[in-house]
């Protein structure tokens, strides 16, 4: 079992209100504030004044 703070969901709620950098799959790479996540680590991130909503099966990597 993972220690406590190592697990993906930790990791993502430790992030939110931090600039992140999500690579997909395609190729696109987003880099913004992590707003929010849900159990499925569906991403919503905020560019500016864009907000954009990445579903969690499409992400590669979530660098903080």
């Amino acid at each position: 079992m993972a220690e406590n703070g190592n697990r993906p969901l930790d990791v993502l709620e430790a992030s939110v209100g931090t600039t992140v950098t999500v690579h997909l799959k395609g190729g696109e790479v987003y880099e913004g504030t992590l707003a929010g996540y849900d159990q499925h680590m569906n991403l919503v991130v905020e560019e500016g004044e864009d907000t954009t909503i990445i579903r969690g099966d499409n992400v590669v990597s979530i660098n903080p």
